[in-house]
């Protein structure tokens, strides 16, 4: 099983104590978001866990910690964009801070090991077209050789973040801009040797030069294990989503980053209220089992076929 830590919450930059915890414990806490009361035990034993992804806007508070993931399987999906405070308010400078971050992680596991993630794309006054295309050539020059692979998406309105957008005047982009955008972005992408991807769009945009996708990607690990993953698709995701099947262990409202556009959290002050539960050593992420809480171990097993197979004989 591929466990996902987390496209809830950042993990790595909030709550790395807790996560390496719950390694050396060999399991974990997760509640179901849509019925609270009902949490599973998740086991985190080497022989069950395929591998790791991290999602993270930050991931210096475990840079000094990667000897602990010694012989895991991981990679990181590191959001990097050119917003500002108004929109990302609590990501340090990006220039200064956050692009050195992102060369000193892949120095250590490899351009291989770290997706650059360029999203999500909105638009306002402020933020237009010409902007991104602007940003996005600084961040690709400074992160070539880096890293091979960005994932471009397109902003979504939830009803989380449906407020906050209405009072930025932040809009969702037409097709025909989805289309432009897409294309220059990977035009620029090419020219600093990193190949643009898009995972969950409608939007067929493999005619500007952005193939399709998986964020959870059975083939980046069969690479990295020598051995096909059996997953499939993940049904709990978007159609267009081409991640295969995957257990998060994250909670929603439970980042304290306040980006406008995120769809995890209700609000700020709900935020600091579930923060407030946090304990490093608990099973669950900012929460305690209740007596009304209902108990289940879920059952695990590696997806690894060992047998070998015509592509794993071709190179990559």
């Amino acid at each position: 099983m591929i466990i996902s830590a987390s496209r809830r919450t950042d993990i790595p930059h909030y709550y790395p104590e807790w996560f390496f915890n719950r390694l050396r414990e060999g399991f974990v806490y997760v509640r179901n978001p849509v019925n609270p009361l009902q949490v599973s035990k998740i086991s985190l034993h080497r022989n069950v866990v395929d591998g790791i992804v991290f999602w993270t806007k930050n991931p210096e508070p475990v840079l000094e910690r990667l000897g602990e993931l010694e012989g895991w399987h991981y990679y990181f999906q590191f959001t990097l964009t050119g917003y500002g405070k108004d929109i990302e308010a609590g990501i340090p400078d990006k220039k200064h801070t956050m692009i050195p971050i992102f060369q000193r992680l892949s120095r250590a596991i490899g351009p291989e090991r770290i997706i650059w993630r360029y999203d999500p794309i909105l638009l306002t006054d402020k933020y237009t077209p010409a902007f991104h295309l602007r940003a996005f050539e600084r961040i690709a020059a400074a992160l070539c050789g880096y890293t091979s692979s960005c994932v471009i998406s397109f902003v979504d309105i939830y009803a989380r973040n449906r407020k906050f957008f209405s009072a930025s005047g932040v809009r969702q982009l037409t097709g025909d801009e989805q289309l432009f955008i897409a294309a220059a972005l990977a035009k620029t992408a090419g020219a600093f040797g990193i190949q643009v991807t898009a995972c969950g769009e409608a939007v067929d945009l493999s005619g500007c030069g952005v193939a399709r996708s998986s964020c959870i990607d059975k083939e980046r690990f069969r690479r990295m294990t020598g051995c096909t993953i059996t997953a499939q698709k993940d049904k709990n995701q978007r159609e267009a989503c081409g991640c295969v099947e995957s257990i998060d262990i994250g909670a929603y409202h439970t980042c304290p980053a306040g980006c406008g556009y995120c769809y995890a959290n209700d609000s700020p002050g709900r935020v600091a209220d579930t923060c407030r539960l946090y304990d490093v050593l608990a099973p669950l992420l900012c929460g305690k089992l209740s007596e009304y809480d209902i108990l289940t171990e879920r059952k695990m097993k590696s997806l690894k076929d060992r047998q070998m197979t015509l592509a794993d004989l071709l190179p990559d």
